[in-house]
């Protein structure tokens, strides 16, 4: 699992490196800022080795409560940039408290979980406390407005609930409440742009210079790198700011078109070994609390990649997901590399010590 994380954090400062570079002055600041999170990220993980995972998902409940108080912060008091008020200004960095609540939601959906033993398989009345645990930060997140953010925490309950196992009747009716919240949330729910997205989706050729824009360079970007790519450094629509976003959301395009399908197809490897082994300790760990921990920690890195990979290659709408340690962010990166982290603990903690 490190060995994993320390080539893909390789590859992913080598593409920030690339697609920040500035001709005159070199490397940006952004790249030494990720190089520094990525550091401390390394630290965390050793902090969080230290402590045996049952005493971090105590801790659960007091970072959960934590968040909710900076979701809450950063609506009432923080300024819109760009539109959406996601970031509290820290000084040296910019906090963006949807992240850490993304890890403290599934801290809390473990604790809960484990915590209840249904014979047969849960029912309806058994999720109301997890539900309601998801939908205070649901919301608050796509209050922001964040839905990619809000879609990433209602996906890893759902995962997390499936996992747990739930009675066929408990299911059926939770797949019908879905596809209604689904037409409800279209009709009634969703901003304009957020509806123009999924239409631009659907037809991006429609309004290729407006919401069109993002997709079709993306997918440009990763066809033009062909087999081997274009070389470290040598990507065209990138370095010539065709593509937009490159550092953050569609990073991996970057990645596609100076690396090619040849270094594409390896860094998914190396990525998603490390997500099979993390679904390998879920199965493996010593207790239900473990497995389920790691399980949660496991989806939640897995769906933000296949939605931000499908995203840029045009396979789902643009929804503002980046790619777990690849795409810069502080906040993301630390939170990610956290997970990695709590999954190392409950692998540690697999089997029992030997005595003498």
């Amino acid at each position: 699992m490190l060995l994993m994380l320390l080539l893909v954090g390789g590859m992913a400062l080598t593409n920030l490196y690339s697609s920040t570079y500035i001709a005159d002055t070199g490397a940006a600041s952004l790249f030494y800022k990720q190089l520094i999170f990525f550091t401390a990220g390394l630290g965390m993980i050793l902090l969080i080795l230290t402590q045996e995972y049952e005493r971090v998902v105590k801790l659960g409940y007091v970072l959960y409560g934590l968040v909710l108080l900076l979701l809450l912060y950063t609506l009432l008091f923080v300024k819109a940039i760009a539109g959406a008020q996601r970031w509290i200004d820290l000084g040296f960095f910019n906090l963006q408290p949807s992240e850490p609540a993304k890890l403290a939601l599934i801290l809390v959906l473990a604790a809960c979980y484990a915590n209840t033993d249904v014979a047969g398989g849960y029912r309806l009345r058994d999720l109301i406390k997890p539900a309601i645990l998801t939908v205070l930060p649901f919301v608050l997140i796509a209050k922001q407005p964040d839905l990619g953010t809000a879609l990433i925490c209602a996906i890893v309950f759902v995962s997390m609930t499936l996992f747990v196992r739930l009675r066929w009747a408990t299911l059926s009716i939770l797949s019908g409440t879905g596809l209604l919240c689904i037409f409800v949330g279209w009709k009634f729910l969703l901003k304009e742009y957020q509806r123009k997205r999924i239409e631009t989706f659907l037809n991006p050729e429609g309004d290729l210079m407006n919401h069109g824009y993002q997709i079709m360079q993306s997918k440009i970007a990763v066809g033009s790198g062909k087999i081997f790519g274009k070389g470290f450094m040598e990507g065209t629509q990138g370095h010539l700011h065709f593509l937009p976003e490159r550092h953050t959301d569609f990073a991996f395009a970057v990645w596609g078109e100076e690396w090619g399908f040849a270094g594409s197809v390896f860094f998914l490897s190396c990525y998603f070994f490390m997500l099979i082994w993390g679904v390998n300790v879920a199965m493996s760990a010593k207790d239900k609390l473990g497995s389920i921990l790691a399980f949660g920690c496991t989806m939640l890195i897995f769906w933000q990649a296949v939605i931000n990979l499908f995203m840029i290659m045009g396979l789902l709408p643009v929804v503002g997901v980046p790619l777990p340690m690849f795409s810069y962010g502080g906040s993301s990166l630390l939170t990610n590399m956290a997970a990695i982290g709590i999954i190392m603990s409950v692998r540690m903690r697999s089997f029992p010590s030997a005595t003498t």
